[in-house]
Parts: structure tokens; sequence; C-alpha cells
């Protein structure tokens, strides 16, 4: 199994204030490139930095390319992914997009992961003008013309539903060939099935138990193993799980710096769904005041209940617990043992959310690179077999780095 941290640049609002602090921005950047680098000296395999606008709080990664430039210069090994770009060309036209995943891919040696999505709020979508109704199809239009832009030679134009442009030479072309590795942000499950069926890889960010984690391998590969027309010129078969992270010596010390974080996780990510006054909320504060109430006291004891059933409602409810990968390295070890069952590819780590430290996000990387990252690496070789097998009799280029 592989390991990877996620990225959101998240930046609660201070609560006794209406805005934040002058240097509270350039602190939140500077301190995500200082865990990065030390991820990739303790030999974490990934890093993905989302693209978010307009959520305030939640996410302030709004320019992921320039943060992943940064990042290439400062580190030599750990791969860099889009997790993801928006793909609507309302967003980002899909030339746009070919030239800078190139020329990143350029600047970082060949590091690049392609991940791809549609945009998901009323807040961002509505702010490009995206229709809700058309986002998909947007999506899947424009990530496949892209890749063909990143390996045509001269692209030569297209006629669309959601955009059109003339004959050109799209360029850099990227070091990688046919074009990097591509991934599509994957909540739900019929989504990581789309992703089979298209030959790229599924970052899975619904917070899928291992039981659900496994079911969604076995028929993922099912669909790479039939698939007919891959979205671009080569595939990258692999699922990913997505879990909040904080390990340290004990559970009850793990949870006393990691817990709040991951629930404000869940509390603001639900926040971005609803209506937004723009510049003027304080969802920080908000969060306070309900943990300190006793309505959340009855909260928190029905968040151990049944789970809802629509799938968008389960991982929001799950983004705010516990989850398995908070706690002691043997409660973390346990529990990525079972994913590592489940035959998954990678599991990707939240570590940077809500009001956890720098420090104590520091001592986490460190704590979980030393006493419980070791023994999976030593076992990938076992799962590459594993997929080898899966993908026995498939026809088409394989270009994963997994």
């Amino acid at each position: 199994m592989k390991f990877g941290l996620f990225y959101e640049l998240q930046l609660p609002r201070p609560a006794d204030k209406d805005q934040w602090n002058p240097d509270d921005e350039h602190r939140i950047v500077q301190e995500t490139l200082e865990q990065i680098e030390f991820a990739d000296k303790l030999g974490y395999d990934y890093v993905f930095d989302v693209e978010h606008h307009f959520l305030e709080e939640y996410c302030h990664s709004s320019a992921p390319e320039v943060i992943l430039g940064a990042v290439a210069a400062r580190t030599q090994n750990i791969r860099l992914g889009h997790g993801i770009v928006q793909m609507p060309p309302n967003q980002n036209h899909p030339a746009r997009v070919a030239e800078r995943i190139a020329t990143l891919d350029l600047l970082s040696n060949g590091r690049v992961e392609f991940g791809t999505g549609e945009g998901a709020t009323s807040t961002e979508l509505g702010g490009f003008l995206t229709e809700q109704r058309l986002k998909k199809d947007a999506w899947e239009e424009s990530t496949r013309e892209c890749l063909r832009m990143m390996t045509s030679t001269p692209y030569p134009g297209y006629e669309g539903e959601h955009f059109s442009m003339p004959e050109r030479n799209v360029i850099p072309k990227p070091l990688q060939k046919p074009h990097p590795p591509v991934w599509v942000a994957a909540s739900r499950r019929e989504t990581v099935m789309l992703a089979g069926r298209l030959g790229i890889g599924a970052l899975g960010f619904g917070f899928e138990t291992p039981e659900e984690a496994q079911e969604r391998v076995e028929r993922y590969y099912e669909l790479i193993r039939a698939m007919k027309r891959p979205l671009g010129q080569a595939i990258n078969p692999a699922l990913v799980t997505l879990g909040n992270l904080m390990c340290a010596r004990t559970d009850e010390e793990a949870m006393t710096k990691g817990l709040s974080g991951a629930q404000f996780f869940g509390f603001s990510f639900g926040w971005t769904h609803g209506p937004v006054q723009h510049g003027h909320d304080n969802i920080y504060r908000e969060f306070r005041r309900r943990v300190e109430s006793a309505e959340s006291t009855a909260a928190a004891e029905a968040a151990v209940g049944e789970e809802p059933e629509d799938e968008g409602a389960r991982a929001l409810q799950r983004a705010g617990r516990r989850g398995m990968f908070i706690g002691s390295t043997e409660y973390i070890r346990e529990n990525v043992r079972k994913y590592e069952a489940a035959n998954v590819d990678m599991l990707l780590f939240i570590l940077q959310c809500g009001d956890r430290k720098h420090e104590h996000i520091m001592e986490s990387l460190e704590l979980f690179a030393r006493d419980v990252m070791p023994e999976f690496k030593e076992r990938h070789h076992l799962q590459q077999r594993w997929r080898e097998g899966q993908l026995a009799g498939v026809e088409f280029e394989i270009n994963s780095t997994i």
C-alpha cells in the first residue's frame, strides 16, 4: 500500500473576530509547504492539493498549480497530485489546464498526477455560471479533449457542446508519456465505477469503510478489464480511500490533538452546501458555539447511530467523526491492515484541518512514518503482484505510479 496527504488549506476565522488576522493566509501556505517538504523526506508517496473557489474557512486552495509548483522546487520524490482540477470550461479552459499540467510535469521531473473533477457547490459553480445539470458532461468532454491536447501535434481543434477551439499546437508537452496518470474525484460509488469504465484512477472521497472499499475494488477492477474506450491515451488503474489522520502515542493524546479538526472539517464541509453570506459568515464561531452547547452533545450521541442512506450525507457525517486513523500507532496500524486486506492501492490522509496546530501535524507525520508505514511499504510488492493479476489481459497502455 502507498500513502498520500490531502490538502484543503483550511483556515478557520478566529472565533472572536469577524476577519482573519493579517498574516493568517501567509502562515497557512508556509506551514503547508513545510509539512509537504517534511513528508517527502519521511517517505510519503503522494500529495494531492484541491481546487476550490470562494469556500471561506473550508478551503483556501484556489490556485493549487501555484502551491504544487512551489512544492516541486522543495521536494525530490513525492508525487504531486491535483486533487482535483475543476474541468468544466467555465472554471478552467482545457487548453490552459493542459499547459499548466505539462509545465508542472516538466518542472517536477515527471511527478504530476492529474486529478480531475466537476466542482460541487452552488457557491463555486454559480460563481463561474456553470449549470449544475451540465457539469458532469462538461467534465468528461473537457478532460478528454485536454488529454488530446497533451498528446496531439497539432491539436486538430474541436466543436463541442461545452467549448469549442480551433486547431492549435498546445505547448509544452508533459514529460510523462503519453500524459500524466489521470484520476477523478469519486465521493459516490457510481463515480468509482465510471472511473473503471474510463480507465482512470478513483480518488475515493467518501470515507469508505474497509468493507465498502473491498466491494468497490472488486467491481472497479472488473470494469477495468472490460473497458472498451479509455478516457485518455493510457490508463491509470488505482483506487484510493480518504481518511482523517492524527497519530500519537496514545488514543487520548490523538483525540485531544486531532478530533476537533476532524469535526470542523465535517462541519465546514456541510456549511459549504448551504446558504452562504459571502465575506460575512464566521463558520468557526458557529462551530464552537454548537460544540459547547447541549444541542451538540445530543448530536454527537446521534452521530454514532444509524448512518444516512444517501452517500453524500453519509460522507458528510463520517468526515466529522474520529474515523479509523485518529489514535495511537497500534489503533491506526490495525485499521490500515484492514484496507490493505481489501486491496486498496493508496490511503490518502487529511492532517491539516480545522484548528489543529502545525507542530502536532509535524509530529503526527513523523510518528506515522516511523512506526506505522514501514511494514506496509515492505509488503507493497504483494499489492503490485495482485494488481498485475487483476490487469492480466488488459490491452491498453498502463501509465500508473501505484
